[in-house]
C-alpha cells in the first residue's frame, strides 16, 4: 500500500499553478476512474486529515509546497516593482488597503466591546480637556489682580487676554499635525508637559513680559491637546458609540470652567493668601489660582503615561504587533470587568496599509548627531505639510472649506459674546457706581487727619489747609480746582484717584502711590515726595469681581443640558441636523439680547445661550473626527482648530471694543455668523453611519 501510494503522489507535477497528470513508465494505466486499490492507498496516506487541513506530502522530505512558493513570489514581486511604479499606483493600493482595513478594525472594536478600557481612558482624556476649558478662563479671572500686581495698561491688558488665543491656535495647527507622524499619546504628552511647565512657571514670574511669554507657550501646549484627544478617543470607540461618547467627553470642557470659576471665587479676593521677599517679590493670591488651574493637567499627564496608543494609529504605519497586541488588552480588560475573562480574542491577523512614506535617515557614522536631528525634523515637518496639503485635495477640498467656515463663524460668535457678556455686567456696575457719587462743592477743611477710606467722591473747589492724610486709602476720588496748603500725605494708597486743576503748596508727600501723572494741570509748589510706593498694590477688593465669577460659573453651568440632550441624540438625529439647528436657535437668542438692560437679564441670556450652543460644538467636534482619514485626523482637527482660535481673536477683539457704545453691532454680527455658519452646515454630508477611514 505505501509503495502505490508514494507512486500516486509521483503521478501529479505542478504546471502554473496546475496539478496534471503524466503517463508513468511503470506499464500501468494511470487515467480516467483509479482502481479501488489506490483509493484505499490514498486514503491510508490521508487518514486523519480533512480537505482544509491536509498536509502537503513533499514537506516530509523538506520540499516546499507549489502554493507556499507562489505565495511568497507574490510578496516579493511588489517589493521589487514599488520604486518603479507610480506614486499615484501607490496611493490608490493604499487607499484599498485603508478601506478594507477601516471595516476589519470596526468589527475588531466591536468585538473588544465597550466596557472599563474606554471608560478609563474616557477619564484620563476628560482632564486633559479638562485643562483646556481651564485655560480659556484662567487670565479673565486674574486680569483684575494681575493689571494693579504688574502695572498693567490697557492695551498691555488687551495683549495678555488674546496671547493665550494666539498660543492655543499655533499649538492646535503645529501638535495636530505632529500627532498624525508620531502617535497620539506621545503628542498628547508633550503636548500636556509644555502646558504644565509654564503653566506652573508663569505663577511666580514677576514681570509682565515673562508672563505673557509664558502663557503664551503655556496656551501653545494646551492648544494642541483638542485635536489630539478627539482623534485619540474616537479610535477605541465603534460606530455605534462615537457620537454619544465624544459629547460625552466634551462635558469635561464644561467641567474646566466650572473648576476655574469656583476657584477663582475661593482663592483670588483672599488677598493675604500669599508671601512676599522683600520689596521685589510677591506671591499674591492670583498666583496661587493660576498654579492651582495647572493640577487638571499635571493629573491627566500622570495618568496618560499608563495608557496605550492608538492601535489605529500604529496599524497605519505597519506596526502591526503592537496594535495586535493594545487591541487584546482592550478586549481582556473589557471581557474582565464584564466577567467574562474565558472570553477569547479571536483576531489573528489586522490588514496594514502600504507603506508609502520614506522617512530619510542619517546613518551615525556617516554625520553627526545635529545633522541627524536636523534631518528628522525636517522630514517630520516636509510630511506634516503634505498631510496639511492633503486637506485641501480634490477629495476633501470642499469639506474642508465648509467646516472652516461653519468653526469660523462659530468661534467669532461665541468667544466673542462670552467676553462681551462680562464686559457688559461691568459696564452695567459701573454705570450705577458712577450714579451714586457723592459731590462735595467749596469745603473747607484744616487741621483735620484723615485717616479712613474715601470712594466715589467728588470735591470740587475746595481747601484744605494744614490737613494731614495718613494710612488711607483714596478710591475712585476727584479733586478738581482744589487748594492744599501745608498738608502732610503719608502711607497713602490710591485706585483711580486724581487731582486735576489743584494748587499743591507747601505739601509733603511721604511714602504714597500719587505719582506724577495722577496730577493733571496742576500747580506744585515747594512740595516735596519722598519714598514713594514702589510698583503696583492691589488695594481694594473689587466686590464686581465675585459677580463675574459668578457668570462665568452659571454661563459654564448652563451648558450641561445641552451637553446631556446632544449626546443622547447625537446617534439619533445626526452631525448635520444638530449642528444647523444648535447654531439657529442660538441666533434666535443673541436677538433677545436686545431686551438685557440689567445684570441679571445679560446672566439669563448668556445661560440661554451657552445652553442653546453647546450642541453645535459638540456635532462638530464629532463630524470633523469622522471626515478625515487617520493619517490626516489630527492635522485636520488642528487646522480647524486654530482657524477657531483665530476667530476667538477676532471676536474677543471687535465685540469688546463696543462694550458701552452700542449693542447692535455685537448683536447682529453674531447673530449674522451663526446664521451663515448653520446653513452652509447643513450641506456637509453625514457621518453617523459610516467608519473611521
Amino acid at each position: 500500500g505505501g509503495r502505490e501510494a508514494n507512486q500516486v503522489s509521483d503521478d501529479y507535477r505542478y504546471q502554473d499553478g496546475n496539478y496534471e497528470g503524466y503517463a508513468p513508465n511503470d506499464g500501468y494505466y494511470h487515467g480516467g476512474d483509479e482502481p479501488a486499490h489506490e483509493e484505499d492507498a490514498q486514503s491510508d496516506v490521508t487518514e486523519g486529515h480533512d480537505e482544509d487541513d491536509e498536509v502537503y506530502e513533499g514537506e516530509y522530505q523538506g520540499i516546499p509546497h507549489p502554493d507556499d512558493i507562489k505565495e511568497r513570489q507574490k510578496k516579493r514581486a511588489p517589493a521589487v516593482a514599488d520604486e518603479y511604479r507610480d506614486r499615484a499606483e501607490l496611493m490608490a493600493e493604499r487607499m484599498e488597503d485603508e478601506e478594507q482595513l477601516a471595516h476589519q478594525y470596526e468589527n475588531i472594536i466591536e468585538e473588544c466591546g465597550h466596557g472599563r478600557f474606554q471608560w478609563t481612558l474616557f477619564f484620563v482624556l476628560g482632564l486633559a480637556l479638562m485643562a483646556d476649558g481651564v485655560e480659556v478662563f484662567v487670565v479673565g479671572f486674574v486680569l483684575p489682580s494681575a493689571e494693579k500686581d504688574m502695572c498693567l495698561s490697557s492695551s498691555n491688558k488687551g495683549m495678555l487676554g488674546l496671547i493665550v488665543y494666539l498660543g492655543m491656535m499655533v499649538g492646535a495647527v503645529m501638535l495636530g499635525g505632529l500627532a498624525d507622524k508620531l502617535g497620539r499619546k506621545k503628542c498628547l504628552i508633550i503636548s500636556l508637559a509644555i502646558n504644565a511647565a509654564f503653566a506652573f512657571l508663569s505663577s511666580f514670574v514677576q514681570g509682565y513680559g515673562f508672563f505673557l511669554f509664558c502663557r503664551l507657550i503655556s496656551g501653545l501646549g494646551i492648544g494642541g491637546s483638542l485635536p489630539i484627544v478627539f482623534a485619540y478617543f474616537s479610535e477605541f470607540l465603534s460606530r455605534e458609540k462615537r457620537g454619544e461618547h465624544l459629547s460625552w467627553l466634551c462635558m469635561f470642557w464644561m467641567i474646566g470652567g466650572i473648576f476655574a470659576s469656583a476657584m477663582a471665587w475661593s482663592i483670588i479676593p483672599h488677598y493675604g493668601w500669599g508671601f512676599s521677599m522683600g520689596t521685589k517679590y510677591h506671591f499674591h493670591s492670583w498666583r496661587v489660582f493660576v498654579l492651582v488651574c495647572s493640577l487638571p493637567c499635571v493629573a491627566s499627564l500622570v495618568a496618560l503615561k499608563f495608557m496605550p496608543e492608538s492601535p489605529r494609529f500604529l496599524l497605519e504605519i505597519g506596526k502591526h504587533d503592537e496594535a495586535w497586541m493594545i487591541l487584546k488588552q482592550v478586549h481582556d480588560t473589557n471581557m474582565r470587568a464584564k466577567g467574562e475573562p474565558e472570553r477569547v480574542f479571536t483576531v489573528s491577523y489586522i490588514k496594514t496599509p502600504k507603506q508609502v512614506d520614506e522617512f530619510i535617515e542619517i546613518q551615525s557614522s556617516t554625520g553627526t548627531w545635529y545633522q541627524r536631528w536636523l534631518v528628522r525634523i525636517t522630514t517630520t515637518f516636509k510630511q506634516v505639510w503634505d498631510n496639511v496639503l492633503y486637506c485641501l485635495t480634490a477629495q476633501y477640498r470642499m469639506n474642508t472649506l465648509m467646516l472652516a467656515v461653519v468653526w469660523f463663524t462659530m468661534a467669532l460668535s461665541y468667544y466673542g459674546l462670552i467676553v462681551w457678556f462680562p464686559d457688559m455686567i461691568r459696564y452695567l456696575q459701573e454705570e450705577a457706581y458712577e450714579s451714586r457719587v457723592k459731590i462735595f462743592d467749596e469745603e473747607e477743611v484744616s487741621h483735620f487727619t484723615f485717616n479712613f477710606t474715601l470712594e466715589n467722591q467728588i470735591h470740587r473747589n475746595g481747601e484744605y489747609r494744614n490737613d494731614k492724610f495718613i494710612g488711607m486709602k483714596f478710591k475712585e476720588v476727584r479733586f478738581e480746582d482744589s487748594l492744599f496748603e501745608e498738608c502732610y500725605f503719608e502711607d497713602v494708597t490710591s485706585s483711580e484717584t486724581f487731582f486735576e486743576n489743584c494748587t499743591i503748596i507747601s505739601t509733603v508727600f511721604i511714602n504714597t502711590d500719587l505719582y506724577e501723572h495722577k496730577f493733571i494741570n496742576c500747580r506744585i509748589i515747594n512740595s516735596t515726595f519722598q519714598e514713594e510706593k514702589e510698583g503696583c498694590h492691589l488695594d481694594f477688593e473689587e466686590d464686581n469681581d465675585f459677580l463675574i465669577y459668578l457668570v462665568s460659573f452659571l454661563g459654564s453651568l448652563s451648558v450641561l443640558p445641552g451637553n446631556i440632550i446632544s449626546a443622547l441624540l447625537m446617534d439619533k438625529i445626526g452631525r448635520i441636523k444638530m449642528i444647523g439647528g444648535s447654531m439657529l436657535i442660538s441666533a434666535v437668542c443673541c436677538f433677545f439680547l436686545f431686551f438685557g438692560n440689567s445684570e441679571s437679564a445679560m446672566i439669563g441670556w448668556q445661560c440661554l445661550f451657552c445652553g442653546a450652543s453647546i450642541a453645535a460644538w459638540n456635532a462638530l467636534d464629532v463630524i470633523t473626527v469622522e471626515l478625515y482619514p487617520t493619517d490626516k485626523r489630527a492635522t485636520a482637527f488642528g487646522i480647524l482648530n486654530g482657524l477657531c482660535k483665530f476667530g476667538a481673536i477676532l471676536g474677543n477683539s471687535i465685540f469688546a471694543s463696543f462694550v458701552g457704545i452700542t449693542k447692535v453691532v455685537p448683536i447682529l454680527l453674531a447673530s449674522s455668523a451663526l446664521v451663515g455658519g448653520g446653513l452652509l452646515a447643513l450641506r456637509l454630508p453625514e457621518t453617523r453611519e459610516q467608519v473611521l477611514m
